[in-house]
């Protein structure tokens, strides 16, 4: 992954509650189990007036010229609610968002933005709406935007700033895994008598 130290980019505004996963990335749209083929059915209900043609609806906010390379993605409450897909994540970063701020998210599409390098921030209402359409920067060692601080975790922070998903975090304790699989082997070798066929 990509590492996230700073961003800055235009903030497209999709200030509404309750964007569930199937909005994001409905299923009829998820051809594959990989991470990519997924941005053209990002938010497909609401970017095509006609799903049949997938003709663009051009009030949808990622279809207006200004926000079609957002790399911020602006929302209300409970951004990410529904079920746990991870593509819902995959497809917003295939498209180029590595930010989403919003009002809350549900845990799981949360967890799932750090494990795939995409910033997740909660910030009040308020603020997320003064920083609607403008061109805006993410510090993440800082931990503010546009002024604005945010909490995350230290966990997710690191994972974040070194570009690490889950199985590379793991890695960085290789050496005291080894050590604690010694000494577990010295301590009960029976467990570890191979078998042979």
């Amino acid at each position: 992954m990509i590492p996230f130290t700073t961003l800055t980019g235009i903030a497209a505004p999709l200030l509404r509650d309750n964007v569930d996963t199937d909005t994001i990335i409905p299923s009829r749209e998820m051809k594959s189990t990989g991470k990519t083929g997924l941005a053209a059915g990002l938010f497909a209900p609401w970017r095509y007036a006609d799903p049949a043609s997938r003709a663009p609806d051009p009030d949808f906010v990622l279809n207006q010229p200004e926000y079609a390379a957002a790399p911020f993605l602006l929302a209300g409450a409970n951004f990410g609610c529904g079920s746990s897909r991870e593509h819902a994540v995959w497809a917003l970063a295939e498209w180029g968002i590595r930010c989403v701020i919003a009002e809350s998210f549900a845990p799981i599409f949360r967890t799932n933005c750090v494990r795939n390098g995409v910033l997740p921030v909660e910030l009040p209402r308020a603020a997320i709406a003064a920083l609607a359409g403008r061109t805006i920067t993410a510090d993440l060692a800082r931990q503010v935007v546009e002024g604005h601080p945010f909490a995350i975790d230290a966990e997710a922070k690191a994972m974040l700033l070194e570009g690490l998903d889950a199985i590379d975090l793991t890695f960085k304790h290789r050496d005291a895994i080894a050590a604690w699989q010694a000494a577990d082997r010295a301590q009960r070798p029976w467990v570890y008598l191979e078998t042979r066929a």
